[in-house]
């Protein structure tokens, strides 16, 4: 590769589309009706959502970097019906409840294409929906399963593709099944958080940036420069939850790295196929997911160094340089054909992992505290569902509406349990990756239908399953 790696940056994304000019930190203490910490998807959303519903609401909006700076301006552009926790959900509260669940996943998809249309943000949105390859026969049970549970939980609109099939989507080298969903679309992520600020704003939200909240209380959102006091502070924080007061166990803010190749030329996207551009995805245990993005690159994703410990998080993206030639070996076994292909980006983000792996939306009626989140990397339209939550249970606490479809989703007021303190939190996500990416390389040469047992083991300790 003649062409360097741009490493960190924060992301691909900004580096494309530009740093936004920053808006001015808090300046003293402050009152609101609703503060919300956080200025990503999530926080955004909620702001805009509650402004459009109740627009004389004072909403304040503070946001420790910039907005966007976090997973919501680093992620792989997946929007999709895909949500954390639906299989436990199920359990807890019945199978029709999930089925609820995941119908409202499904409408959401189209609810942030339409809201992204209405405010005139082109986001380089193409609705060529989710296709999830294997490769493998275990991954090819995996993947039969997968499609037969979506079928059970109401999505009807699947197609489960054979090898011919598959390939002619796109040409995956080895691939022998895929599973497709209409349910997805591809966007650029920056984009979208930048015109979703920009609209939030003009609405009449206040934005802070440059604000880092380093408490939350009742009625009190504490940060450097003076403390917002509101009836309602909703926590909008995902990966960078841990940094709070009092939550260092909350949420583990799990590492996922990311590549984008140099714009391919016309020769190679005809070998490669991809006309429909859809998300990619595939059913290896330390999975991939990739686009093909508006400018005629390959933007691909995977678990480099997954947890840092004590719930470290990075500054700018900065990637290390094994995890980068991991994620091109991935792009080179996917297609081999891009050998001499250039990565000109590499740049790393967390997400949200709740000790279950069950994403929620609470509300506590008695603090006034609420708090969305745990999306373990599928928060781009989960945010947006959570968001419309939390926009109902704030409205329904205080009078102003009663309960909704979105209030009575089993993911509301979910509980989970805090993650293990140091160093066992560490040592069992370094082990539980090591072990899934041993497992997926077991399969790769055993050419056995069977899930590796480790695997297994991994998902049960891990709370996956």
């Amino acid at each position: 590769m003649s062409t360097r790696t741009i490493n960190g940056g924060i992301s691909f994304w900004y580096a494309q589309d530009g740093i936004p000019a920053p808006r001015e930190p808090l300046t003293g203490d402050a009152t609101a009706d609703v503060v919300i910490v956080g200025g990503g998807y999530t926080g955004l959303w909620t702001a805009y959502y509650l402004k459009k519903a109740v627009p004389f609401l004072n909403i304040t909006v503070l946001e420790a970097r910039f907005c966007g700076y976090g997973a919501s301006g680093r992620n792989g552009g997946w929007l999709y019906n895909g949500i954390a926790g639906r299989d436990r959900y199920a359990k807890l509260h019945g199978h029709e409840a999930a089925v609820r669940l995941q119908r409202a996943m499904n409408e959401t998809v189209e609810e942030v294409v339409r809201a992204a249309a209405q405010e005139s943000i082109d986001a380089d949105v193409h609705q060529g929906g989710v296709l999830e390859v294997a490769y493998t026969p275990a991954q090819l049970a995996r993947l039969k399963a997968f499609h037969a549970a979506e079928l059970a939980f109401g999505e009807q609109d699947r197609l489960l593709l054979g090898a011919r099939e598959t390939a002619e989507r796109v040409r995956v080298a080895g691939a022998v099944g895929s599973a497709w969903t209409p349910h997805g679309a591809r966007i650029h992520p920056v984009k979208l958080v930048k015109g979703l600020a920009a609209a939030v704003e003009a609405l009449g939200v206040t934005v802070h940036e440059s604000t880092p909240v380093t408490e939350i209380r009742p009625k009190h959102a504490v940060t450097p420069y003076g403390t917002v006091r509101a009836p309602y502070v909703l926590r909008c924080t995902e990966g960078f939850t841990a940094s709070l007061k009092g939550q260092r166990r909350a949420w583990l803010p799990m590492n996922s790295s990311m590549i984008a190749t140099e714009p391919l030329p016309a020769d190679l996207w005809e070998t490669i196929g991809w006309e429909g551009r859809e998300t990619l995805g595939d059913m290896a245990h330390a999975y991939m997911y990739a686009q093909r993005t508006a400018d005629g690159r390959i933007a691909l994703g995977g678990r480099g160094v997954p947890y840092r410990f004590g719930s470290r998080t990075d500054n700018d993206g900065r990637t290390q340089p094994e995890t980068i030639e991991a994620l091109r070996e991935i792009l080179i076994r996917f297609f081999p054909q891009l050998a001499g292909v250039a990565v000109t980006h590499a740049w790393s983000g967390v997400l949200g992992v709740p000790r279950d792996w069950c994403a929620t939306v609470t509300l506590d009626r008695s603090t006034g505290l609420g708090w969305a989140g745990g999306y373990v990397g599928s928060g781009v339209a989960t945010a947006n569902l959570a968001a419309r939550t939390l926009r109902d249970l704030v409205q329904q606490d205080s009078g102003q509406s009663g309960p909704t479809e979105l209030t009575a989703l089993p993911w509301v007021n979910h509980k989970v349990r805090r993650w293990e303190p140091e160093p066992f939190r560490w040592l069992g996500v370094r082990g539980m990756y090591a072990a899934y990416r041993g497992a997926d390389r077991r399969e790769l040469s055993s050419h056995t239908a069977t899930t590796d047992r480790i695997a297994v083991v991994a998902d049960r300790i891990s709370g996956r399953h």
